[in-house]
């Protein structure tokens, strides 16, 4: 699997690239204009993932319009969703490499706002899980590509203070949507919790409608073609250009998530882990109405307030990126690149793997009308700051070791964690009722603490990983050949100038 398409036998006096201090360059881009585009991701993955969530505000006002007498088959909402943003974010993902970020951007988030309108809507609940689930195809690009655009325009030693500043939606927006939806289903009925979502998808494309292309390749490949129509030389290229045809190139582009998810490692591993860790948050979305409503009989805005505690965490993880930067920094710089490694990071997803199966099993605990409310919601404080974490820093792992190919990674993952977090809430419900809320939650913490060995494993030997995974080594490869090529460019530019400059002399 070539990582990136170079033809060497090329004059590379024809070859387009960005120059020193380039404005063409994403990384280049003004600080104000790349803070602007990071929130705007943000506030688009918030709202995509707040969608999932607000839907489970109004499951109580779906069971009675639409007579559904079963939990379950209402909660198939969530599913849906979820297992849309899986295929969206395989086939999204892989598109941005190969047409750029802003296209896709676009056409999925104006499809995304038209396909909440059949859901507000609806006249029976196969209507809102068949549209859900196109609709989440659609917002999926918020989630799985977003990512790749903070990677596109941040350097690399502030990549992880801006994936921190970028996760306060998606990492938000799970907990804003019950909030938002709960108090919007009492006061509004659950066809507004649809409503209030458009608008902001509304929002969102026109912030895409603002933002330039950020993805270098395409960037590239869009320069070289135009050099070459302006020119009429055909000799012009970039390294990027692609030789293979439409759909042998689309189908190499759309196989490559499962292909590193199934052969890297690294995949392998982290995708396991992540999606279990995602799947057990969302089966909280099921569990708290059961606890907090069921149980306690508080009002559905009230039950949306339950999950600040897991806000609260979110937000302690973030404000303490300036700490966990200088944490990773104090790690020793790999001999070979003098960089610090990437399992620096993977320190602080050690720690996050240990405060949520914590958290989890205090609220498993105190969960029960017969303690104060306030010391479950207290538990959702380590809970949701070790998820929120290991988003973070297991997302910028992936984005680390695999570089120009990270939405892929990052695709591959999301299709797991989706999959798994649209099917376990499924189980919640009856899980709850057979086991009772103690042990319902007690077994899902403990499960998650049988997965702890895993971060652990990639710290103390992550660096061999990589060193034995086929697709890195062919990036590195190829970085040096690059790297070897610019270096003899330069000396060759130096050479001419020298030459320039004694023939100029000789001529006076």
């Amino acid at each position: 699997m070539a990582v990136v398409t170079t033809t060497y036998t090329r004059d590379p006096g024809f070859e387009v690239d960005f120059g020193d201090d380039d404005p063409g360059d994403p990384k280049n881009y003004p600080l104000w204009y790349r803070g602007c585009c990071i929130f705007f991701v943000s506030f688009g993955a918030l709202t995509a993932v707040l969608y999932s969530t607000s839907y489970t505000s109004g499951i109580p006002g779906l069971k009675v319009e639409f007579n559904i007498k079963s939990q379950t088959v209402a909660v198939l909402g969530i599913t849906t969703y979820l297992i849309g943003m899986a295929v969206g974010s395989v086939i999204l993902a892989p598109l941005s490499e190969m047409y750029g970020r802003r296209p896709i951007y676009l056409g999925a988030m104006f499809s995304f706002c038209i396909l909440i309108l059949p859901c507000g809507l609806a006249k029976s609940l196969s209507t809102i899980l068949i549209v859900r689930f196109f609709g989440a195809l659609a917002g999926s690009a918020m989630i799985s590509n977003a990512p790749g655009t903070v990677s596109d325009i941040v350097p690399e030693e502030h990549r992880a203070l801006a994936f921190s500043i970028w996760s306060l939606g998606p990492m938000n927006g799970p907990v804003v949507g019950p909030l938002v939806g709960g108090f919007v289903f009492q006061y509004m009925g659950w066809r507004w919790t649809n409503w209030v979502v458009m608008i902001c998808a509304g929002v969102v494309f026109i912030m895409m409608c603002l933002m330039k292309e950020t993805y270098a390749p395409a960037i590239l490949r869009q320069r070289a073609a135009k050099r070459r129509k302006e020119t009429g030389d055909p000799r012009w290229w970039s390294r990027y250009d692609e030789k293979k045809k439409l759909w042998p190139l689309l189908k190499m582009n759309l196989s490559r998530p499962f292909i590193m998810a199934c052969t890297e490692p690294i995949c392998i591993f982290w995708n396991i882990y992540i999606a279990v860790v995602y799947a057990i948050l969302y089966l909280g979305f099921v569990a708290y109405p059961i606890v907090f409503s069921g149980l306690r009989h508080w009002s559905p805005g009230m039950t949306g307030l339950s999950y600040t505690g897991i806000g609260i965490g979110s937000l302690v993880a973030i404000v303490c990126e300036p700490l966990i930067r200088r944490m990773i920094a104090a790690h020793k710089p790999d001999p070979v690149t003098g960089k610090i490694p990437p399992e620096a990071m993977v320190s602080i997803v050690c720690i996050a793997a240990i405060c949520i199966p914590v958290g989890q099993i205090i609220f498993a605990w105190t969960c029960t009308p017969n303690v104060h409310w306030i010391v479950p919601i207290i538990a959702g404080i380590p809970f949701g700051a070790g998820n929120c974490a290991v988003f973070i820093y297991a997302s910028n792992y992936l984005v680390h070791s695999y570089g120009i190919y990270a939405a892929s990674a990052l695709a591959g993952n999301s299709v797991f964690r989706s999959v798994l977090g649209g099917t376990l809430p499924l189980a919640g419900p009856k899980m709850y009722e057979t086991l009772g809320p103690n042990w319902a939650g007690t077994l899902v913490g403990l499960l998650e603490l049988a997965l702890v060995p895993i971060p652990f494993v990639f710290y103390k030997y992550g660096h061999v990983i990589r060193k034995k995974s086929v697709l890195i080594s062919s990036m590195q490869a190829d970085k040096e050949k690059l790297e070897k090529k610019k270096r003899k460019m330069e000396e060759r530019a130096e050479r001419q100038e020298k030459e320039l400059v004694v023939s100029e002399k000789m001529e006076v």
